[in-house]
């Protein structure tokens, strides 16, 4: 648990920060949302465009890893999205529910707690995690915020107005362009590398400390229902790392390595992305704000567990 603690010290301190700032007044009540539109629009991209132009396909193409965590993600999304519907959410809302749910923090968490716990040939796989993480996930949910926030009736029109939204959207350009890259062996050229290295390596602590930012903001009214964050925690912490250890062991038949740590990656805490796009979008924050928060808070026991076993 010790080594897990540590590895999170940083998370809490980062969300402490932007805590902070706001509460002693050093960043005034616009902080929240310029500094995660500064992420959205200029760290995050970066740094979605460097995962995926410096990986390596000898590296990531390990299809049985693809399929398990893919699809451990997936159908946790998938069913976050239904419960949530069922409930009466709405669509954009349900979206980034499904994203608290299977939106592992790979990048702050995963990459040392990987290195760590299992040594260095775990990195491998779980760049693949972060890669389906980042831009799988991510852009599944974008798509159908993007159809769910459309007031266009008629199919045609609306597959076009979706489309330019989509095609507009940073977080789907830049791992697009890095896709061209990868496929053509492209090597970023060493001006160009330094400048996405300064500019994404912003993103995940900007994110964290914008997430303190929006904590420490006064809100009127009632505060997310301990039942929706219990819920969507459960998922993540729970199901997705049972439904990866599932389809590991039982459908694709990984190796002990591959299947440790593909489940790993599946039992660690919900990430900054569904904050981003929930706060980007207009959508409710409050229970993505609180689900982060608990969500890393328990994975000290949960993952601490699964380590012990």
């Amino acid at each position: 648990m010790l080594s897990v603690l540590l590895i999170a010290l940083p998370i809490f301190a980062l969300i402490a920060a932007g805590w902070a700032a706001h509460v002693s007044g050093v960043l005034g009540p616009l902080a929240t949302g310029e500094l995660n539109r500064f992420v959205v629009w200029l760290a995050l991209p970066a740094l979605l465009f460097q995962i995926v132009a410096k990986a390596r396909w000898s590296e990531i193409w390990q299809p049985g890893f693809i399929a398990v965590f893919a699809l451990g993600a997936g159908v946790v999304f998938l069913f976050t999205i239904v419960v949530q519907l069922r409930g009466s959410r709405h669509l954009a809302d349900a979206a980034v529910d499904g994203l608290n749910s299977a939106y592992a923090n790979t990048g702050f968490i995963g990459f040392p707690l990987a290195a760590t716990v299992l040594g260095p040939a775990a990195l491998a796989p779980t760049l693949i995690a972060t890669i389906i993480t980042v831009c799988l996930v991510f852009a599944a949910a974008i798509a159908l915020i993007e159809i769910s926030l459309q007031t266009e009736r008629h199919p045609g029109r609306l597959v076009i107005k979706v489309a330019r939204s989509l095609v507009g959207n940073p977080l789907l350009i830049a791992p697009a362009l890095g896709g061209v890259f990868l496929a053509f062996a492209v090597p970023i050229p060493a001006p160009l590398e330094k400048f996405l290295t300064l500019l994404g390596s912003a993103a995940s602590p900007c994110a964290l400390v914008a997430l303190g930012l929006f904590i420490a903001e006064p809100r009127p009214g009632a505060s997310p229902r301990a039942s929706t964050v219990g819920l969507l925690v459960g998922l993540k912490l729970v199901l997705q790392p049972l439904v990866t250890w599932l389809l590991a062991t039982r459908v694709f038949g990984l190796s002990p390595l591959l299947t440790q740590t593909a489940v790993l990656m599946a039992a660690l805490p919900t990430g900054t992305g569904p904050f981003m796009i929930a706060e980007f979008y207009g959508r409710e924050a409050g229970v993505t704000a609180r689900v982060i928060l608990v969500s890393t808070v328990a994975s000290l026991l949960t993952i601490s567990a699964y380590l012990a076993m």
